[in-house]
């Protein structure tokens, strides 16, 4: 009888510490992605930089290409800025930006522009207006709101550069200026653009 207990003990206590073994495994729900330990979570983008429009011909954007980071406005106001340029002269020095096909996305040479129009802004006065223009492709209306939208992403750009918004003003010309007359690629590539003029009193 005492042998038999002990057996019957000793089988429980064998038990015991196979179920507490196994009782720590942690289960894993298959329908969340696993991440590694502290990496980082991706936000959701706002809809509107999500979606590129659709636009001169309707053909969907690829992925917007990733520019460097923009400089602060300390940098702006380095002593390196470029010299100060009168009102009368803003025009001819603030480049031109240009952007890709059926999209109002800055891509990295359009910020490098905006990021020497934002020094030469800082060094001047007066007011800018900027005015988005369209190539030939799509409908007027639909042309009409995507310059507007491209004027509006150049002043967020400055404005976050440290421009004060209220030196700058947008305006969407649609297809109705072209820079260049002709109907190939080479033309449209520089009818998508932004053009900056300085408004004189």
């Amino acid at each position: 009888m005492r042998k038999r207990t002990e057996m019957l003990l000793l089988l429980t206590c064998c038990v015991a510490l196979f179920a507490g073994a196994c009782a720590k495994k942690e289960v894993v729900p298959t329908a969340q992605p696993l991440l590694p330990a502290g990496a980082p979570v991706a936000s959701a983008a706002p809809l509107e930089q999500a979606t590129a429009p659709r636009s001169e011909a309707a053909r969907p954007e690829g992925a917007p290409r990733q520019g460097a980071p923009a400089p602060s406005s300390a940098e702006l106001a380095a002593p390196d800025a470029l010299e100060p340029v009168p009102a009368a002269e803003l025009g001819g020095a603030l480049e031109t930006v240009y952007f890709d096909f059926d999209s109002y996305l800055l891509a990295p040479e359009a910020r490098q522009a905006l990021e020497k129009n934002a020094r030469l802004l800082a060094a001047g006065e007066g007011v800018v207006r900027i005015a988005g223009h369209c190539d030939e492709r799509g409908s007027d209306d639909y042309n009409l709101a995507l310059s507007e939208r491209r004027a509006v992403s150049a002043l967020n750009y400055l404005v976050g550069l440290g421009v004060p918004r209220e030196r700058l003003t947008v305006i969407g010309y649609g297809k109705e200026k072209p820079a260049a007359a002709g109907h190939d690629e080479a033309s449209w590539a520089l009818n998508r653009r932004d053009e900056f003029e300085p408004l004189h009193p």
